[in-house]
């Protein structure tokens, strides 16, 4: 017999949300730094510390706000977990008719419904509350600590190209390289993070060159403003 396989993105949301924001926000956020710098007619030296400045604040920040959004979600997940645990010690028989009602509303008789809550109740209880009434699996739990790492690596990477073109970039040709660079990586980011999660190519490709290039020209525009005005 023919086994069927199937190749699903799902497990993939996650790590890969997580990865591509990280990177993104480097790009763009260090590559509009600098060419905002750039355009007030800022030193090459100044040009070097703002990028690092903003690689350096940029990822902590990534790090602090996915940890603390991640570990939220964790404590949340906890209570309701002690929640449930102690529904199910008080009232069992309860706790298995609300796990029937949530098949029947999937779609199975009443009968059949009955008899599949006992059997997974029978198993393991609390994974099928957590499962089918909770939506929380093993694959979806909140790990805050691989989050905050995850997300300020994915941040360096990103932050890192824009930072390298400038530093060997002679100053003249510093702005053009800055932004064919980080345009070209934002379309590769883009483009990837659709490809691996099933999406259009395309249209990953134009939303975050787009984006990103509208940020550089606003941070390039306010700078340039800025240094004319001698401010």
């Amino acid at each position: 017999m023919r086994r069927h396989r199937e190749h699903h993105k799902q497990d993939r949301i996650g790590w890969l949300r997580a990865a591509v924001l990280g990177a993104n926000d480097g790009v763009i956020s260090v590559s509009s730094i600098m060419l905002g710098v750039t355009s007030a007619q800022a030193s090459r030296g100044s040009i070097l510390l703002s990028g690092v400045a903003g690689l350096t604040a940029g990822a902590m920040s990534m790090a602090a706000g996915e940890y603390v959004s991640v570990h939220s979600q964790a404590d949340t997940e906890a209570a309701e977990l002690e929640r449930e645990r102690s529904e199910l010690a008080e009232d069992p028989i309860g706790e298995q008719a609300e796990l029937s009602q949530i098949y029947v509303r999937r779609g199975l008789s009443a009968d059949l419904a009955t008899q599949v809550a006992q059997e997974l109740m029978r198993h393991d209880a609390l994974a099928a509350h957590m499962r089918d009434e909770l939506g929380i699996t093993d694959e979806s739990n909140a790990r805050p600590v691989q989050a905050a790492l995850a997300s300020a690596a994915s941040f360096t990477v990103g932050a890192a190209l824009p930072l390298c073109l400038a530093l060997l970039a002679p100053v003249l040709h510093a702005t053009p390289l800055i932004v064919i660079g980080s345009l070209l990586t934002l379309a590769v980011l883009g483009g990837l993070a659709a490809y691996v999660g099933g999406a259009s190519i395309w249209k990953g490709v134009v939303r975050v060159t787009f984006w990103g290039a509208f940020a550089m020209a606003v941070t390039a525009g306010i700078g340039a403003l800025i240094g004319n005005r001698g401010i």
